[in-house]
């Protein structure tokens, strides 16, 4: 039993705090991430692409449908987004023809349950640059391809 008199040093406390393993640490906002746009309107799913982007080191920002993402990507910069095709008040189609209406030409890779050889060539026609189809896909394949996009 330790003396109350007589206390452990605080600095043998910090020394033993110094040899335990350091976390990972996310990085602080503010530095230069790159970042990623998550429109998804499955809340679960694009709450686990936003945690594991996170964790690889990605800012990251999620819009639940079509046109709550073109108003993200008209006013902010994002480095890839990841795009969902069935979603409510504009679906990804016509998110991809906005973009390319617009000029906008940030590289987009879909993220659809469509896994019909049509829906993949009209997407890449309207300018993605990956598709893959979520319930085949783990998401640690994304990142990757994500990855190789920047």
């Amino acid at each position: 039993m330790p003396n109350p008199k007589n206390p452990v040093p605080t600095a043998d406390l910090s020394q033993k705090k110094a040899a335990a393993p350091a976390a990972k640490e996310a990085p602080a906002k503010g530095q230069n991430l790159k970042r990623i746009l998550i429109v998804e309107d499955e809340r679960p799913l694009a709450h686990a692409l936003e945690l594991k982007f996170r964790h690889e080191g990605f800012d990251t920002h999620i819009c639940l449908d079509g046109e709550e993402a073109l108003k993200e990507v008209t006013e902010g910069k994002y480095h890839v987004i990841l795009l969902d095709l069935i979603m409510p008040r504009m679906d990804g189609f016509t998110f991809l023809q906005e973009m390319k209406n617009r000029g906008v030409k940030t590289p987009t890779v879909v993220l659809s349950n469509l896994g019909q050889d049509e829906d993949k060539t009209r997407a890449q026609s309207l300018g993605a640059v990956g598709y893959f189809v979520k319930s085949n896909t783990p998401i640690m394949e994304i990142i990757k391809q994500v990855q190789s996009l920047l």
